[in-house]
């Protein structure tokens, strides 16, 4: 068995992987329907092109202060065990590349293309590691000290707030430095709807999020041995809660229907290995008011232009998740316990720290430096146009 155990992980790990960069196409059609028409190409090619991106900073940089583990050595190293190290590095990155496909949602229609590539890198290769360094490989003795103080680590075991909350918050830095959308509010307090280009793409997205999410949150384990229903029980009912939810708070509007289980699935990652299935579901139907609610006000009263709302469902339902994880985890509540609510305070509570500081330096330095507004005819041109030379369907067909 000792001499199938490491193959076996390899491929557990890999599918997993496989799983999340699926997930990646799911954030775009999401950001697509979302959008206006004129900006729909650009949601493709940037969830794409960020990726790629995403991956030369982990692999270059991100990795190295995360885990300490470089790949500049002779391949018959990187060879060992199956190769076990390099999948495993495969599927940290599509967690760290969800980072900035949640930001670009949040600042989409109106974002210079190369400065966002920027803003990817130094977001990939910096300050998501350095979190995750803290939350997931014990980094600066903080996880020690959580330990001492509260008698539990902070526990993420799918990153509600390592990925989820991070970028959330990195992408409210961004948008309050890169400002609304022209014309989304008036002078004199109206405010102009943007309502989304093609809600069955906007579905879609929703739906291949939403199965790409039990690799997320099930293959977690990082390895065949740990795998638990529990988290697939546990991802499923909140994705149950945060739909139900959603679906009444907001009033049969589809968006809030297809980002109410995203909602759910956003806040239980963190506890989903140690909640009994009802808290989980309790976590999810928080999760889903919460998005509704927070995404209205955001929009409506605070005038914040957080295009899909990346902010209440990545930012407060990934914090959320990360309290909601020390609250439902406890065996009082029907958990299977180690977990201490006073650490998952502090530990969300830094993360969320960490995001806001890195995300307002890496976008403030780059509108500084180079600018990351598109011009005034840009956007009204639409991004599409702008940047690609090319609209998402012809004005009229051709037949020649």
């Amino acid at each position: 068995m000792h001499d199938i155990k490491t193959p076996a992980d390899v491929l557990f790990i890999l599918l997993g992987a496989i799983m999340i960069l699926a997930m990646h196409a799911g954030f775009a059609f999401l950001e697509l329907g979302t959008v206006r028409r004129k900006n729909q190409v650009n949601a493709l090619v940037k969830i794409l092109c960020d990726f790629g991106v995403s991956t030369l900073a982990y692999f270059v940089i991100g990795y190295l202060i995360a885990y300490g583990e470089t790949f500049f050595v002779p391949a018959a190293e990187l060879a060992a065990n199956s190769g076990f190290g390099l999948t495993k590095f495969f599927f940290l990155l599509t967690f760290a590349a969800a980072v900035p496909a949640i930001i670009s949602g949040g600042i989409a229609e109106r974002t210079r293309f190369y400065p966002q590539l920027a803003g990817t890198f130094l977001i990939v290769a910096l300050v998501y590691p350095l979190f995750e360094r803290i939350a997931w490989n014990g980094g600066f003795g903080v996880q020690d000290w959580l330990l001492a103080t509260f008698g539990a680590n902070f526990h993420d075991f799918a990153g509600s707030v390592v990925v989820h909350a991070v970028g959330g918050w990195i992408a409210l830095a961004a948008v309050l430095v890169l400002g609304a959308r022209r014309g989304r509010y008036g002078n004199s307090g109206e405010i102009s709807a943007h309502p989304p280009s093609s809600i069955p793409f906007l579905a879609l997205g929703a739906w291949i999020l939403i199965v790409g999410w039990f690799g997320f949150n099930v293959m977690s384990a990082q390895t065949l041995d740990k795998i638990s229903g529990l988290v697939a029980m546990n991802s499923l009912m909140a994705m149950v809660g945060g739909t139900l939810v959603a679906l009444v708070m907001g009033r049969n509007d589809p968006g809030f229907v297809h980002n109410g289980p995203l909602a759910g699935l956003v806040a239980v990652c963190a506890g989903s290995d140690v909640m009994h299935p009802l808290g989980a579901l309790a976590t999810g139907a928080v999760a889903g008011g919460l998005f509704v609610y927070l995404f209205t006000l955001t929009q409506n009263r605070w005038k914040i232009d957080d295009v899909l709302g990346v902010w209440p469902l990545h930012g407060l339902c990934g914090a959320w998740g990360g309290v909601a994880a020390g609250l439902f985890g406890g065996t009082a509540l029907g958990g299977l316990g180690g977990v201490s609510l006073g650490a998952q305070l502090v530990g969300t509570a830094l993360g969320i720290v960490i995001a806001l500081a890195g995300g307002f330096i890496v976008y403030g330095g780059l509108k500084a430096a180079m600018g990351l507004r598109l011009t005034p005819e840009e956007e009204f041109n639409g991004a599409d146009l702008s940047i690609h030379k090319i609209a998402s369907t012809p004005d009229r067909e051709s037949y020649w």
